[in-house]
């Protein structure tokens, strides 16, 4: 009898590396996210993964790059949103697109994309700013701020809670107004602090939309 064939192997590409690379990343964090424990998981050579990222950097474009297609892909824009419900949602999409991976936040700051199925999106926004009374510096002004403190609230987040359900040792509300007991607002700032996340970046987020407003007098 022949021996049984093994089923033909997928073939090697940037998609298929970075789709594995953000499954391991909820396993092993970013610091313990390696070249050579990817290629392990793919069957492969660390050395084939060189064909497809120059370094560690390159791979965290295409893996910043697939979570944003995976994001517009589940939300795509409502043609129908004011400019203010259109930063809100882009807010609110972003930081659930980030929460769904350990130090997510952490792989898409500063990453490059690097094709162009964001350009879509970034058009609509810019044209929808514009055509409520921003300049296009004011409109990338709006957009890059409500992306920049979504992507630093979520940083922080998940420096307490690196997935959903999970909490790091040494944020215990309750111990922290102990030790600072004889601070009675630090302590009691406590559970504002560090629990009901959800609240926290919505509040944050409707300030920074009605600052945006407010700055350049546009309702």
């Amino acid at each position: 009898m022949s021996p049984e064939k093994r089923a033909p192997r997928a073939p090697l590409d940037r998609r298929r590396v970075a789709d594995t690379a953000l499954r391991l990343l909820n396993e092993a964090g970013l610091d313990g996210l390696t070249l050579r424990a990817i290629a392990a998981e793919l069957d492969v050579k660390a050395p084939a993964l060189y064909w497809h990222f120059k370094d560690k950097q390159a791979l965290l474009d295409e893996m910043a790059t697939e979570m944003y297609r995976r994001m517009a892909a589940a939300a795509p824009p409502d043609p129908d949103d004011g400019w203010q419900e259109r930063l809100l949602k882009t807010g609110r999409g972003l930081r659930a697109a980030l929460l769904g991976y350990r130090d997510g936040a952490k792989v898409y700051s500063g990453s490059r994309f690097t094709g162009t199925e964001h350009a879509p999106a970034l058009e609509a926004n810019l044209r929808l700013l514009t055509d409520a009374g921003f300049t296009l510096a004011q409109a990338v002004d709006a957009g890059r701020t409500t992306n920049a403190y979504t992507i630093g609230f979520v940083t922080e987040e998940q420096g307490v809670r690196p997935l959903p359900g999970e909490r790091r040792e040494g944020y215990d509300v309750a111990e922290r107004a102990r030790r600072l007991a004889d601070f009675p607002l630090a302590a009691a700032a406590g559970g504002l602090l560090f629990d009901d996340y959800d609240r926290q970046f919505e509040e944050g987020l409707a300030v920074v939309v009605a600052g945006i407003g407010a700055r350049y007098g546009i309702g």
